[in-house]
């Protein structure tokens, strides 16, 4: 196993990418704790966690909360003394075009994508730094680095969290830290069914259709599963992929090339 009595934090781990990436990291040794609103998928997450024989933890968070982040880091120190991984997976986006969007609906939207990951990663920082090692991967979007319609406010916040994961990369450069986003494209996840129904209510095709029309902007044509996330997630968290830092690692099917 790579990452044996390795301890990692997953935030929004209890559906999705995030238990997808939780049960990864699991199984190839971690010690996993997940954050996210509700608590019975977390409760979910750790048992599943657990019936690999590893050590779990599901923490109530809200990410774009200062005192909710910092009591998240705090039990996670407490309970098992080091943090090795941090995976700020947390997302959510909400379709309006940029010229009738609200304040509240932009500022939502840059609190959960962007400060969320801010706040998070600072607080790993203080833990890592001290060790001078670590691991911090964003899961960040396709939408980090080019523009979707409907979604200004998440494509800005994911743009953002492209360029804080390369300025925490320099600034850990020499620390025995690294930090790396993964930019998926569509994934089999809640956020994607939302995006399907989206489409089908408004142009009355099938939902098996509109997933079509979803999987269609990927040259593979299909939708990413979160496991391939998840085997991206490990492989930056493994000791070998140390020379990998600042990066933006495209799980999209060929969508983005660059």
């Amino acid at each position: 196993m790579r990452l044996e009595g390795k301890t990692a934090i997953v935030t929004g781990g209890g559906r999705g990418i995030g238990k997808a990436i939780a049960l990864a990291l699991a199984a190839e040794g971690c010690l996993v704790a997940v954050s996210g609103r509700t608590a019975t998928t977390l409760d979910d997450t750790v048992k599943e966690i657990q019936k690999l024989g590893r050590d779990a933890l599901g923490v109530v968070c809200d990410i774009s909360e200062p005192s909710s982040v910092a009591a998240l880091f705090r039990e996670v120190n407490e309970k098992w003394g080091k943090l090795d991984i941090l995976v700020n997976n947390v997302g959510e986006s909400q379709s309006e075009l940029l010229a009738r969007m609200s304040l509240d609906l932009w500022n939502k939207m840059l609190a959960i994508n962007l400060t969320g990951t801010f706040l998070c990663s600072q607080q790993a920082l203080q833990l890592m730094l001290p060790r001078k090692s670590g691991r911090i991967i964003n899961i960040a979007s396709t939408a980090s680095k080019i523009g979707f319609r409907y979604a200004g406010a998440y494509s800005a916040a994911k743009h953002g969290v492209l360029g804080l994961t390369r300025a925490m990369a320099l600034e850990t450069a020499t620390l025995g830290i690294t930090v790396n986003a993964i930019c998926p494209g569509w994934v089999e996840t809640d956020m994607a069914q939302k995006a399907v129904d989206t489409i089908s209510a408004k142009t009355k095709l099938s939902p098996e259709k509109a997933k079509e029309y979803l999987a269609s902007d990927c040259p593979q044509k299909r939708i990413i599963q979160p496991e391939e996330v998840a085997f991206a997630t490990v492989f930056l968290a493994c000791d070998e992929a140390r020379g990998i830092t600042g990066q933006g690692i495209n799980v999209d099917g060929g969508q983005v090339m660059f």
